[in-house]
């Protein structure tokens, strides 16, 4: 198992940018893919960036695709996701994950959630 702890979120004007963190404790990081989800208000939880096990592989949900940037440090532990030209529909918990062998917009994670962190755009 391993303990997911997301950071980085808060409020932002429209057009904006933010950097989210994830540290990840435990050896499994470096060897999973992993991922960047969200959940908006009335809405479940769903992935929208993915990175391979090295890093050399991304994906990313057409509504952040050319925007958001997913990256990895396996030296570290820890997961990134800068966010930049921000719009009110980014709203929503961010929480890291891995996907496995899932693809954007699934649901699953291989381990417990994180609290998640708050980002919050304004118009």
């Amino acid at each position: 198992q391993v303990a997911l702890v997301e950071s980085g979120g808060g409020l932002v004007q429209s057009g904006g940018s933010l950097r989210l963190s994830c540290a990840a404790s435990g050896s499994s990081f470096s060897l999973r893919a992993m991922g960047w989800y969200r959940q908006a208000p009335g809405k479940q939880r769903e992935l929208v960036a993915r990175i391979g096990s090295v890093g050399g592989s991304t994906d990313y949900a057409d509504s952040v695709k050319g925007r958001f940037t997913i990256s990895r440090d396996n030296a570290k532990n820890t997961l990134s996701l800068q966010m930049n030209s921000l719009k009110p529909e980014d709203t929503a918990v961010y929480y890291c994950n891995a996907p496995g062998t899932r693809g954007i917009g699934t649901t699953y994670g291989a381990w417990s959630w994180g609290q998640g962190t708050q980002v919050t755009v304004s118009s």
